[in-house]
This record gives structure tokens, C-alpha cells and sequence, in this order.
């Protein structure tokens, strides 16, 4: 459920920071993934966690100029769908539990929402722009 978090939270690096402060955030997160994984899990979290990554930033780069909120929930959406089948896929051989995966991290998403709103109308009232 994390995933859906992590999501979220690469939106507001790329954001705050600029694309390539997003892209160093992708490889710190593989590299973390993979040193806390189980070393039966290392391969499947890792590149689960490169691949979602790799698509949220390719959802929500072209998106962010149509609404900070809604690239951030479609890209996330993408993502955390990815990292679901990935995993699961490279993990267990299976995705039946895809759809438990999907909604457990879709809440994370939902639960990120409010936090959102309130930045985008920070960023608006300092007269922040996005980098």
C-alpha cells in the first residue's frame, strides 16, 4: 500500500524539484526497494517499483499541465496498477490477487487527495509555480 503513497509523493519531487530530481528519486527508491526486500522478493519489488515509477513519471509529465491533482491521481493510478501486475507476476507467478493489490493502494492514492488540494492551494496563494 505504500506504493500507492510513493506514487503520489514522486508527483510532488517532480514538482517541486524538476524532472531529474524525480528520476534520481526513482533510482534511490529501486535501490531501497531492493536492500529491504526479502532476497526472495529483491527482483520482483525492484523492478516493479522501476517500471511504476518509469510510467507514472511518463503519465504525469505531460499531464501536470492540465491539473496538478489530476496527473497526480491518473499517474498514480497507472503506476500503482503496474506495480500490482509486476510484482505479482514476477513474485508469485499469478495475478489473482490483483484486484485486493489494486484497491489497497488506490486508497493510499484517495488518502494523498486532501493533502494535495491543500498544497496546489498553498502553491496558488505564495504564488508558487511548478518547476
Amino acid at each position: 500500500m505504500a506504493v500507492g503513497l510513493a506514487l503520489v509523493l514522486r508527483d510532488l519531487v517532480q514538482r517541486r524539484l524538476g524532472l531529474s530530481w524525480a528520476v534520481a528519486a526513482i533510482a534511490i527508491g529501486a535501490l531501497l526497494s531492493a536492500s529491504f526486500a526479502p532476497p526472495a522478493l529483491v527482483v520482483a519489488s525492484t523492478v516493479a517499483f522501476l517500471l511504476s515509477e518509469i510510467a507514472d513519471l511518463a503519465v504525469y509529465t505531460p499531464l501536470q499541465r492540465r491539473g496538478f491533482i489530476r496527473a497526480a491521481v491518473a499517474s498514480s493510478m497507472v503506476g500503482l496498477v503496474i506495480d500490482s501486475i509486476v510484482f505479482l507476476g514476477l513474485a508469485f507467478g499469478s495475478i489473482e490477487f490483483l484486484a485486493g493489490q489494486v484497491v489497497g493502494k488506490a486508497w493510499m492514492v484517495l488518502a494523498a487527495l486532501p493533502f494535495l488540494v491543500l498544497l496546489r492551494a498553498r502553491d496558488r496563494r505564495l504564488g508558487l509555480m511548478p518547476a
